[in-house]
């Protein structure tokens, strides 16, 4: 897709705009975070767009250049095909930075892992999957908190919820939503067998009050005591919540914190999450219900993803795409390959869908 030299003059006069506007201290706070957002997000278009200006503009000065000396006719040559060789490339960057953005990629995450088919061993998994994830944003330089976690007595979660705080935080985990399969040698197998299990990752984008704005009188709140595998102060207190959103019929429950009120607004972030996942579904029909489809029940055969102990691989079943790192994919650092390669993918596809 070749962007004309209009657009790329019109890209950068936008891009020297704001960071006019920027620059000159007369923006109000308000102005000022709208202008920034609307930098950020040019930034990186505008960047790519200057670098094919000036290998165009290079280019024409070259193939015009009618210079006596043989010697630099070789230079020029070697340079108008090395020009026209990388410009394609540089053309295809710009078009996937142009491309329409799903407007919840900046948001923070809320991440959901449900333990599925197996038992323990799937609640174990759960675990393993949420500490991948702790570890893969620690590395992104993301903050991750825990909201709630309904423990089991093995150490596993049968199902844990964490919101995550950073740059860019949906982008990059929102093709992590569907059903993440294992596939070892329990720790309670005393013959050795692998047995397969698996659990379910959900990555809604988080919203603001301003998004979902939820009326009291719709709401059915429950208070009741703690229980479950915890400390000394499970079963001690009346501090669990469980909030019933009533038109929707959503039910969240967090009972991880002492306080009541704590319990509450943990809650209400997460019904706000799923309340906004639930709008953008609605809003965007038959291509929400094949993406919630992805997510699916928790069942073994619905996978999206293999994690391979015996053979240390992981397999992405969307890419076909195999690493043979199942350590380092668990450890964080490793998951950024399948990150990414599910990222270029899914901008592969869009762009050939705007080319054809």
């Amino acid at each position: 897709m070749s962007i004309s030299d209009a657009r790329l003059a019109q890209l950068g006069a936008r891009f020297a705009e704001l960071e006019a506007r920027l620059a000159s201290g007369t923006l109000d706070s308000d102005a000022f975070v709208a202008a920034s957002r609307d930098y950020a997000e040019i930034e990186p278009v505008a960047r790519v767009a200057a670098d094919i200006a000036a290998m165009r503009g290079e280019l024409a000065t070259l193939q015009k250049l009618d210079d006596p000396d043989p010697e630099m006719r070789a230079m020029a040559a070697e340079e108008i095909a090395r020009l026209k060789a990388d410009l394609p490339e540089a053309e295809r960057r710009l078009a996937i930075a142009m491309l329409p953005r799903d407007a919840a990629d900046v948001r923070p995450a809320m991440l959901e892992i449900r333990a599925g088919t197996g038992g323990d061993e799937a609640a174990l998994f759960a675990a393993d999957l949420y500490r991948m994830y702790e570890k893969y944003a620690a590395e992104q330089g993301w903050r991750i908190e825990m909201v709630s976690a309904n423990a089991n007595d093995v150490g596993g979660f049968k199902e844990v919820v964490a919101n995550i705080n950073g740059s860019g935080v949906f982008a990059k985990l929102k093709f992590e939503s569907g059903v993440h399969r294992v596939q070892r040698v329990p720790v309670t197998e005393s013959g050795g067998r692998i047995h397969t299990s698996a659990a379910t990752v959900a990555v809604l984008p988080e919203p603001t009050e301003v998004d979902v704005q939820i009326d009291d009188k719709d709401l059915k709140i429950d208070i009741y005591r703690a229980s479950g595998a915890g400390g000394q102060h499970v079963n001690t207190t009346d501090s669990a919540v469980r909030i019933t959103h009533l038109p929707s019929g959503l039910v969240v429950i967090c009972q991880d914190e002492r306080s009541q009120h704590k319990n509450k607004a943990k809650a209400m972030q997460v019904l706000r999450a799923r309340l906004y996942e639930k709008m953008r579904d609605e809003a965007q029909g038959a291509e929400a219900e094949a993406r919630k489809a992805m997510v699916g029940s928790g069942d073994r055969s619905e996978r999206i993803r293999t994690y391979n102990f015996p053979q240390g691989r992981v397999t992405d079943h969307r890419i076909n795409l195999t690493l043979h790192r199942l350590p380092e994919i668990l450890e964080g650092p490793g998951l950024g390959e399948l990150v990414d390669a599910l990222i270029a993918e899914d901008e592969a596809k869009r762009l050939a869908a705007m080319d054809g």
